[in-house]
């Protein structure tokens, strides 16, 4: 079996090359390329790992032909086209524990300097001018820390201002009461926060919501002498009025790892008196950069070589313990997906996952995107598991995940049900013993079948010689019978023939089938 190969094309630690080769990837390091010795050389690897430098541009990616995953070496993702990687099947995974504590500790050393005016004080001290009299600070203890954002960083910083005994106040819309109890913070909304805090830090991901978060309006909401610490990502603060409030004094000081435009040459907040920064460093200790690119190669080599999914951006996560049980569930549901899609693909408009029993236990997410695979691969040839809910999304289709706890007749059950211009339509199926996929259920109609190969779909009433003249004609078209599956609503009432053949069905067969006798519905069925 051919090793994966992986290309890292930025600067990081050596043990990430090792790693990928211990974990069975060929691995080549070549960094410093311009993009255009990076286009003509990433269509033949299967992985690219990289930190800041490499931009993963649309052009780069149209070039990567054989690319598989992406992996980043750290939080941010900037430099990467994720939506364009989705729409071409490629995994996108950072490492956003690797440098929490460090980037959490630079939060902490940033408020510190900014209590105690440490680069004013150091500047003129080394200027040999002494200013003992000079600077007045402030203790954080008992001082209340607002937090905005309680994630994997906000959570760091908030245990190491309770050891400084300092009061924490956080904001964060997917902090739960629980959890808030957990940490041993007190959980408010952003207004209150605001209003009660002594020293801000943000830990929130730049999005739509929280861009410009602390706005001139939000800053003038603030408790007068506020001291303000950002080290998670530029455009979080209105730079303009952080600069017109620290001149007011509505803000006592203001400490910058990140800005809005970086490398930041020039912005209106340097020079201002109380105002101190640093150049993004934030994840810049020896650990975390080693942290990261261990991380980062252990996670791409897993996924490469065992299907394990961890801290994907566009992907649900699937560990290596989970992928080999998840393995038999996502390939049934990939065959119900590719059953419908060929079935009922016209005018879709939702389309429903239910699992229930044995299925019911494990990760649902892999189990849709096996759904969705095998459903737009009757739009798509290049689609996966990656791009099928992005292609999904695309085209307006409405996903609902329903789980069921309840017992049914099968161990194990998965139902896909679409909606379309005809109404619903569902099938289901099961494992059998052996961790086989087994088709139990068509359109409401009971049957068994194996979804494999090339097969035949008929419709047609029960009535008797029906079977003997489809299987005539086939016989006549030299077109050989594996397994025969039948079901039927009621005796005399509509029944469902499938079959599994050794070759493809010519469009004149299905034109005669068509023809015969009984016959509602006929459609030619690949499962490969």
């Amino acid at each position: 079996m051919t090793k994966p190969k992986v290309l890292i094309s930025d600067k990081m630690d050596p043990n990430a090359a090792r790693i990928f080769t211990e974990m069975g990837c060929d691995v080549d390091v070549i960094t410093g390329e311009t993009p255009e010795q990076l286009i003509a050389r990433i269509g033949e690897y299967d992985g690219l790992a990289i930190r800041s430098s490499t931009k993963v541009t649309k052009a780069i990616l149209d070039a990567a032909t054989n690319l598989k995953v992406i992996g980043r070496a750290g939080i941010g993702v900037d430099n990467v086209d994720i939506p364009y990687a989705s729409s071409k099947g490629v995994v996108v995974m950072n490492t956003p524990f690797g440098n929490s504590i460090t980037t959490a500790e630079h939060a902490i050393a940033m408020m510190f300097a900014l209590a105690r005016q440490i680069p004013e004080a150091n500047a003129q001290t080394q200027a040999g001018l002494w200013p003992k009299n000079g600077f007045m600070g402030v203790e954080v203890t008992g001082k209340t820390l607002g937090l905005i954002g309680a994630g994997n960083i906000g959570s760091i910083v908030a245990s190491r201002a309770l050891g400084l005994k300092m009061k924490v106040v956080a904001f964060d819309p997917f902090l739960t009461p629980e959890r808030a109890v957990e940490m041993g913070v007190e959980k408010a909304d952003l207004d209150t926060l605001l209003a009660r805090a002594d020293f801000i830090t943000l830990h929130t991901p730049l999005t739509d919501q929280t861009r410009n978060i602390l706005s001139a309006e939000n800053i003038a909401k603030t408790k007068k002498g506020v001291r303000i610490i950002n080290c998670a990502r530029g455009g979080l603060i209105d730079e303009a009025a952080l600069k017109a409030a620290l001149d007011s004094g509505q803000v006592a000081g203001a400490a910058l790892d990140v800005f809005e435009t970086e490398p930041a040459k020039e912005s209106p907040l340097f020079g201002t008196p109380n105002f101190i920064c640093t150049p993004h460093l934030g994840a810049s200790t020896t650990e975390a950069q080693v942290n990261v690119a261990l991380q980062v190669a252990e996670q791409m080599a897993d996924f490469l070589v065992t299907g394990g999914v961890t801290n994907a951006l566009n992907m649900p996560s699937l560990s290596a313990e989970e992928a080999p049980k998840l393995k038999p569930y996502m390939a049934l549901a990939e065959k119900l997906g590719k059953l419908v899609g060929q079935l009922a693909h016209d005018n879709l408009t939702k389309i429903a996952i239910e699992v229930e029993g044995a299925a019911a236990q494990l990760n649902q997410k892999p189990i849709t995107a096996a759904v969705l695979a095998g459903l737009m691969s009757q739009y798509s040839q290049s689609v996966n598991m990656v791009n099928a809910p992005f292609l999904a999304k695309e085209r307006g289709l409405d996903v609902r995940e329903v789980r069921h706890d309840r017992e049914g007749e099968y161990r194990a059950l998965v139902r896909v049900t679409v909606s379309t211009s005809q109404g619903e339509r569902s099938v289901a199926g099961t494992l059998f013993g052996n961790g086989q996929p087994r088709l139990v259920e068509i359109f409401g109609i009971g049957i068994e079948a194996d979804l494999d190969g090339d097969m035949l779909y008929i419709v047609n009433s029960d009535a008797p010689g029906f079977i003997g003249r489809i299987g005539t004609l086939l016989g006549q078209s030299n077109i050989n019978i594996g397994t025969f599956h039948l079901g039927r609503r009621e005796a005399g009432g509509e029944a469902v023939l499938l079959l599994s053949l050794d070759s493809p069905v010519p469009q004149d067969v299905l034109k005669q089938a068509c023809d015969i006798q009984g016959v509602r519905t006929v459609k030619a069925l690949n499962f490969v």
